[in-house]
């Protein structure tokens, strides 16, 4: 049995099959293949899962061999099931990590996790976006510098209408001069969950180093545990004599 970590990047894979959107040139096989490709070669064991699949190719079996799953979705939220949704939550409680990338923010199954609308300002300017390391400390900063630069991003903005993070690993400043929680930290249950903000489907963004070794930190952060313990619930016997 291989030891590597098992992620499956799931995409709804909507803007790079449309001939007109910037999209199909800039990913021709999709953001899920070129971050699947650069995991495999980090040495993980990575597959990739779009919404046309069957059961938008998250099936019981495929999340009973997913340890991380990457999320990316922008146009579709809608169309992903209500009982897929609910198959990923109850994973995601249950140890699975989940790293929601960009516009995932709006996804149905980050907003049930975070209990919030997850809302947030935004503008397409293709403008600089600086990434500032806030937390040395923390594992998904290993090996990054102070700070990462994108020459052309979309700005998202605060409010972030988001729960308080458990670690703020990442800030983002823009040109335009909005600031963003950008990599931010949550459990859920026996689950990790990062949300990672960069990834416009327009810009090149998933094919930077330093962006693609902040989503390899953020998988390996949320693994689940070797040997984690299950919960146990419901009524027991006292451990102790009640007489």
């Amino acid at each position: 049995m291989s030891d590597k970590l098992r992620v499956t990047v799931w995409n709804e894979f909507k803007h790079e099959v449309d001939t007109n959107h910037p999209a199909s040139t800039i990913y021709p096989e999709g953001m899920h293949k070129v971050i699947a490709d650069y995991l495999n070669n980090a040495g993980f064991a990575a597959g990739t899962a779009t919404l046309a699949e069957p059961e938008h190719g998250l099936t019981e079996e495929v999340l009973a061999n997913t340890d991380v799953l990457i999320w990316w979705g922008h146009m579709a939220h809608h169309e992903v099931s209500d009982e897929i949704v609910a198959r990923v939550h109850a994973r995601v409680l249950a140890g699975m990590g989940l790293v929601v990338l960009h516009s995932g923010h709006f996804s149905k199954i980050f907003q049930r996790l975070m209990g919030t609308t997850c809302n947030l300002k935004w503008r397409e300017a293709g403008e600089n976006e600086r990434l500032w390391v806030i937390d040395r400390t923390h594992p998904i900063a290993a090996g990054l510098p102070e700070w990462i630069d994108l020459p052309e991003e979309e700005m998202y903005g605060e409010p972030f209408d988001i729960p308080a993070p458990d670690q703020l690993v990442l800030i983002s400043w823009f040109a335009g001069g909005e600031v963003f929680r950008s990599g931010a930290c949550w459990s859920r249950g026996h689950g990790k969950v990062f949300y990672f903000r960069p990834g416009h489907e327009s810009h090149p963004t998933y094919y930077n180093e330093q962006v693609l070794q902040v989503i390899a930190n953020g998988v390996r952060w949320a693994a689940p545990l070797v040997g984690q313990p299950k919960m146990e619930f419901g009524n027991v016997q006292p451990l102790e004599s009640l007489d």
